[in-house]
């Protein structure tokens, strides 16, 4: 499964005094929505869910990984919101690609020689 880096704004700082922003994020599977609805500290607390599901996510940060729910919860404020927002994009519906170029029924163009105005009727191209 691809994985996808990011940076973040604050980072996780260490016991050493570093702080560590640069890490990885792979997409979604459904499990991984769905299993920790199951977990208890979701049901004593909803806002649970978003460590539970980023920690199954974020697959490093510096130099750890697999991260921990506790280390998810640790990160400052700024860090989470910007890892949600990671999240929403990297996991977002995307529209289905059309299987035929959208055309215009006729455009406009310009001779270059004469400078006369002529509309193009494109709908006989498109077949």
């Amino acid at each position: 499964m691809n994985e996808y880096g990011f940076t973040l704004p604050v980072g996780l700082s260490t016991a050493d005094g570093r702080a560590h922003r640069e890490g990885r994020m792979r997409p979604a599977t459904a499990l991984d929505e769905i299993e920790p609805l199951g977990d208890d500290r979701v049901r004593r607390n909803e806002a649970y869910y978003g460590l539970l599901l980023l920690a199954r996510v974020v697959t490093r940060l510096g130099p750890y990984g697999p991260l921990t729910p506790d280390v998810i919860a640790a990160l400052p404020a700024a860090d989470y919101a910007y890892l949600q927002d990671f999240y929403a994009q990297l996991n977002a519906r995307q529209e289905p690609l059309p299987t035929t170029p959208t055309l215009p029924p006729a455009v406009e163009a310009q001779c270059p020689h004469c400078h006369a105005l002529l509309e193009v009727d494109l709908s006989e191209m498109i077949a």
